[in-house]
């Protein structure tokens, strides 16, 4: 297993890794790093149309790498909003929706917060193989992939649930996933950030 640092360097230095976040873990890499993406996608078994979330430890970090992110709506939480990307910025994390972003802003602490701290953003999905489970404990990880990543950050048991998504390029927020939080309590949470 891997410290904080070891983890932190490594996604610094373009390397794949697997991390904890506050629903399931992690298979993540340096988002302005096209290779890096690639090899993730490779990694994990899905098609470059797929596309990979931004996750975040701030709204700050976002901005800098999609500016256009500054009055978007976004909520903490087990959450992946898809939001406009105008400027069909990163597109090898965009899959075959250019016009759109995923983001993340994880409600984390512990080992998962400080590396966030250390990283700001990465390009992240669950560290699993496409189609297979989400892994709530390392040991829940394909060998394969514990195999092929730079570092392993082990931040015990997580809840094991994926994300929720919520499209918020509509006119309405559509949830296109249910994960850790049920489709209208999402909506509920996001109606109320909307409304402040």
């Amino acid at each position: 297993m891997s410290s904080v640092a070891e983890t932190a360097a490594a996604l610094q230095t373009g390397d794949l890794a697997v991390i904890p976040t506050d629903t399931v873990y992690g298979l993540a890499c340096r988002a302005d790093r096209e290779q890096s993406v690639r090899a993730l996608s490779a990694l994990k078994g899905r098609t470059d149309a797929q596309p990979i979330a931004l996750v975040a430890r701030n709204r700050d970090a976002l901005l800098e790498l999609v500016p256009e992110l500054e009055s978007a709506t976004l909520v903490r939480g087990p959450f992946t909003l898809v939001l406009p990307n105008p400027a069909r910025r990163l597109p090898w994390l965009t899959g075959s929706s250019p016009d759109t972003v995923g983001v993340r802003m994880p409600e984390v602490e512990g080992l998962s917060a400080e590396l966030l701290e250390a990283v700001g953003v990465v390009a992240a999905t669950s560290a699993n193989l496409h189609g297979g489970a989400d892994p709530a404990r390392v040991e829940d990880v394909p060998a394969g992939v514990l195999a092929a990543v730079a570092a392993v950050l082990d931040g015990g048991e997580l809840p094991g649930s994926p994300s929720t998504v919520v499209d918020l390029t509509g006119s309405e927020p559509l949830v296109l996933r249910e994960g850790a939080v049920p489709a209208e309590e999402a909506l509920a949470r996001i109606a109320r950030v909307l409304a402040e």
